[in-house]
Order: structure tokens, then sequence, then C-alpha cells
């Protein structure tokens, strides 16, 4: 192994950002509804935390689930059941 590449291995790049929370909000909604760019998930997979995505995803689908939940009983009662 070259010095070059234990250099590169044993410090975490600089260029590495991470994900501003709107950016990780705005791709599990686009992905969530099936409409990520490639480019975006390129970026996801790059430079966002597999955790993150996972209670994104995780709390996206309840809101989801709540959301059709609360308009079903919305037009059920409206419509006298």
């Amino acid at each position: 192994m070259t010095s070059d590449q234990e250099k590169n291995e044993a410090e975490p790049s600089k260029d590495k950002k991470t994900l501003n929370p709107l950016q990780v909000v705005s791709s599990v909604m686009a992905a969530g509804l099936g409409v990520q760019s490639s480019k975006n998930r390129e970026r996801d997979f790059k430079q966002g935390r597999l955790g993150v995505f996972i209670a994104a995803g995780i709390i996206f689908t309840l809101l989801f689930i709540g959301t059709v939940f609360t308009v079903v009983q919305l037009v059920l009662k409206s419509s006298g059941e």
C-alpha cells in the first residue's frame, strides 16, 4: 500500500458534505412518491447517512398513513356514515 492510499484511508474526505434536513426531507418525499431523480439519488448515497434516511422514511410513512386515514374519516363523516 502506498503512502497516498494510507493517507486517503486514514483521513475522511474533507470534500464530503452532509445533507441538510431540507434535502433529506425532499429526498424522502420524492422517493416515497416515486419521482426521485437519479442525480439526487446518487447525491443521497454519496453524502447521506443510512440512519437518517431510515428515520425520515418511517416518519414520512406514518404521516402519509395518518393523512390518508384522516381524509377517509372526514369523507365518511360528511357523507353521513
